[in-house]
């Protein structure tokens, strides 16, 4: 069995509710099984700040799904949720992303582990410690670390 983290967010429609249903849908993935959910976070946008804020959270996954097979199984629950892709860092109805899968460490065009922006992002690091505070990050350390460096980015826990 392998220990996948999941980041989830959402700013259009009712993203709380997108958030909390794709926590149920994350759960009837195949192979799968979800161990923790964080608390819901609500977060300004990054990059384009011309759109609502976001609800952010993690979930912890056990899997027997190779990384690619994750992958591909989110991208189908973002499409199901009605995701469109229309412009990077625009609004969506959900955004799901594989940021840890073991300590796995991979550069491949469609995915790259652990998540290259994962210590930067309050509204990854925030849920992912709530959920994982012990957490080691391949190559940069205890996730406890870098909560100080994001501690200005405006995530607050609902």
């Amino acid at each position: 069995m392998n220990l996948a983290y999941v980041a989830l967010g959402a700013n259009l429609g009712d993203p709380a509710s997108t958030v909390r249903a794709a926590f149920g849908a994350l759960a009837n993935l195949p192979e799968s099984r979800v161990v923790h959910c964080s608390s819901l976070y609500r977060t300004a946008p990054v990059g384009i700040t011309e759109q609502p804020d976001f609800i952010n959270a993690v979930a912890a996954l056990e899997t027997t799904l190779a990384p690619e097979a994750l992958l591909d199984a989110l991208l189908d629950l973002e499409q199901r949720f009605g995701r469109i892709r229309a412009e990077r860092n625009g609004p969506r109805t959900l955004d799901l992303d594989v940021l840890l899968y073991n300590d796995l460490e991979i550069d491949l065009p469609r995915l790259i582990l652990p998540h290259p922006r994962l210590h930067l992002r309050a509204f990854v690091l925030q849920p992912l410690a709530e959920i994982a505070p012990n957490l080691q990050l391949p190559r940069r350390g205890p996730i406890s670390a870098w909560l100080p460096a994001v501690a200005n980015q405006g995530c607050t826990r609902l």
